[in-house]
């Protein structure tokens, strides 16, 4: 049985860093894509980093330049990385794997769908950023 658990989360203050975590057990997948998303309230899940199973790494707009995706394949575990962040980065972070698109793993192909984007998802784990 798959499953992907998150921590790392917090409150700081704009400006400030955290360093999210994503511990797989259960699966193998370092031939896979795999990816953090967000969720503010009342929008819609986004993709927020991508890396693929070469090292390759794709950022959604906002992020570039603040955040940095990161895999440990020896420890099974995927990290973000994230820097000068703003109350705009408010949300839950949930990490994912197994890409199930034909689409180039990227944030520009992803739907923020739990069903038709990756096949593995964590339960999140929630970031406030305060002004």
């Amino acid at each position: 049985q798959v499953q992907l658990v998150e921590s790392g989360g917090g409150s700081v203050q704009t400006g400030g860093s955290l360093r999210l975590s994503c511990a797989a057990s259960g699966y193998t997948g370092s031939h896979s894509c795999m990816a953090w998303f967000r969720q503010a309230p009342g929008k819609e899940r986004e993709g927020v980093a991508f890396i693929e199973s070469d090292g390759r790494t794709s950022y959604e707009d906002s992020v570039l330049g603040r955040f940095t995706i990161s895999k440990d394949n020896a420890k099974n575990t995927l990290y973000l990385q994230m820097n000068s962040l703003e109350p705009e980065d408010t949300g839950m972070y949930y990490c994912a794997a197994e890409w199930l698109r034909l689409f180039p793993c990227e944030p520009a192909h992803s739907y923020g769908d739990v069903l038709t984007d990756f096949a593995y998802w964590g339960q999140g784990t929630q970031v406030t950023v305060s002004s």
